[in-house]
């Protein structure tokens, strides 16, 4: 399958969207509270937001895959 993003590029986002960004989000509104931070909801709102954009980058990237051409996978 030909991807509008590369293998690696693809991984790192897939691990930015389900892994990272999701518990800095919980991380910045659990400690935000606790320290008094200022405006705490718009911050996890932004992170998550981020993550569910990064989400759907990868998703079209899968649902726009072509499969090779006939003489492009060598056979």
């Amino acid at each position: 399958m030909t991807y509008l993003l590369s293998d690696n590029l693809y991984k790192a986002l897939k691990w930015l969207g389900l892994i990272a960004l999701p518990a800095v989000a919980v991380f910045v509104a659990v400690v935000g509270r606790v320290w008094g931070w200022p405006d705490v909801d718009a911050w996890v709102t932004t992170i998550n937001a981020l993550g569910v954009l990064v989400g759907a980058l990868i998703g079209v990237s899968t649902a726009t895959g072509k499969e090779p051409d006939a003489g492009e996978d060598g056979r």
